[in-house]
């Protein structure tokens, strides 16, 4: 067992682990450039931080009236993700601090996203988090994507954990809302500032209103300690 006990921590991926978001705004903006949708801005990319891919092109498909199925536009959209995503994702330092402390720990681990498996391999790899988080569940595994609490819950139970003994990890509201629903403790660290004030935030049991600049490993760490001494 871990110097943490039955705790296990669960990562959302993008905006939390690693700075895939630019990514995932310019293959998006790519994607609707092709289907006749100019100037996608980054503004209006931020509404659909922490929203599954599918989900996203679903409200593309009816906010622009676009031609294509959500199969085709989604397979568009990865194609031009997957180019970026390999080469040019940027792991947060503290965030790999952190990684590497739990892993050092002999902590449980898991990344659970909304992006799709491939996505998901090809970040973790190109990035060499891979050789810490071997556990991972995409949105596309499941019946519903957050802010159901359906890909935590898959997590833990490949983890063999009680959701009750997870922590998540998480940059997005939709993301904190399916810690709650999946009787886990949260860590927010919102990676869109503004969104900080959202009500789903309400229900984590540690807001870094400060995002990335505001996280350490070192007091994620002593926050976790903390909290299994309270369990």
């Amino acid at each position: 067992m871990s110097s943490l006990g039955t705790l296990s921590v669960v990562f959302d991926l993008d905006g939390t682990l690693v700075d895939s978001e630019p990514n995932y705004y310019e293959a998006g903006r790519r994607t609707l450039e092709e289907y006749g949708v100019p100037d996608f801005t980054w503004e209006e990319h931020e509404r659909y931080v922490g929203i599954s891919t599918r989900e996203t092109i679903a409200d593309w498909r009816r906010r622009y009236v676009l031609p294509a199925s959500v199969d085709e536009l989604v397979a568009v959209k990865n194609r031009h993700y997957l180019e970026l995503a390999r080469t040019k994702t940027t792991v947060f330092p503290e965030m790999r601090a952190f990684v590497e402390r739990l892993a050092g720990e002999g902590v449980p681990m898991a990344v659970a996203s909304g992006s799709s498996a491939e996505a998901i391999g090809a970040i973790l790899a190109g990035t060499g988090l891979d050789s810490y988080l071997r556990t991972v569940v995409s949105a596309d595994e499941v019946a519903r994507g957050k802010p159901a609490p359906d890909v935590f819950l898959e997590a833990a139970r490949r983890l063999g954990a009680d959701p009750a003994d997870c922590v998540v990890v998480e940059d997005a509201a939709p993301g904190a809302a399916a810690a709650h629903a999946a009787g886990m403790r949260c860590v927010a660290v919102p990676y869109v500032a503004a969104q900080a004030d959202a009500p789903e935030f309400t229900t984590a049991d540690l807001l870094l209103r400060g995002g990335q600049a505001e996280f350490t490993a070192r007091a994620a760490w002593d926050w976790l300690a903390a909290a299994r001494r309270r369990t």
